[in-house]
């Protein structure tokens, strides 16, 4: 895999996908809203059961035109990540956590083909800075999904919980960010941390289950 080139940081926001909205349903919104934010139920956060009231904000329609927001790489990034969408297997411990979304253009079109390179600590807030642990690489399909199988990072220090996300679009720019989880007491003692980029986080049968949508 080619390195990732240098982000260019400017103001981006975040569209949520609600309780696992797949690409029909956020086209619809779309295509209904226009511009316009649309209207959702409450959803649940990390530490919520199904059908708890949450504190995220409602999702912003991608026809607005604003793009995800933008976030340092950090010093832990490493390029030529190999080709995988599971992590589980990198680690014995730690809660797992599937987390699936969309890619899509600020005109509410799903990206396919778009690369997603994620790494993240493991649960005990450690980074694998010689090998490729809980690192990877893989693509959206035709309708601009993805889905990554891994385990909840553990905080540490100065930082809280978060996965770090580089997209790039075939032929487009690069985005470089930062995911975090609502609920969490050390979020807003990070400085880093932005509410614009909270998944959508809840129990899963198996761990937790959490979705995020990005716009570029």
């Amino acid at each position: 895999m080619d390195r990732f080139e240098e982000p260019v940081v400017s103001r981006r926001r975040l569209l949520v996908g609600g309780l696992v909205l797949g690409v029909p349903a956020v086209l619809a919104a779309c295509s209904s809203g226009g511009s316009e934010r649309t209207k959702r139920t409450p959803r649940t956060t990390s530490g919520s059961t199904a059908g708890s009231p949450t504190t995220l904000a409602p999702t912003p329609a991608c026809g607005d035109g604003d793009r995800t927001e933008a976030q340092t790489e950090g010093p832990f990034y490493e390029p030529d990540s190999p080709e995988k969408a599971d992590f589980t297997g990198d680690v014995s411990n730690g809660t797992r956590i599937v987390l699936t979304g969309s890619v899509l253009t600020t005109t509410c079109q799903p990206v396919g083909g778009a690369l997603l390179d994620v790494w993240h600590a493991d649960a005990d807030g450690e980074y694998d800075n010689e090998g490729y642990r809980l690192r990877g690489h893989f693509f959206t399909d035709d309708q601009g999904a993805y889905r990554l199988q891994t385990i909840v990072p553990a905080n540490y220090e100065g930082r809280t919980k978060h996965f770090h996300v580089k997209v790039r679009p075939p032929g487009g720019r690069l985005l470089t960010t930062q995911l975090y989880f609502p609920g969490e007491p050390r979020n807003e003692e990070d400085s880093i941390f932005s509410s614009a980029l909270l998944m959508d986080v809840r129990d899963g049968a198996s761990g937790k289950d959490a979705t995020f949508t990005f716009v570029v």
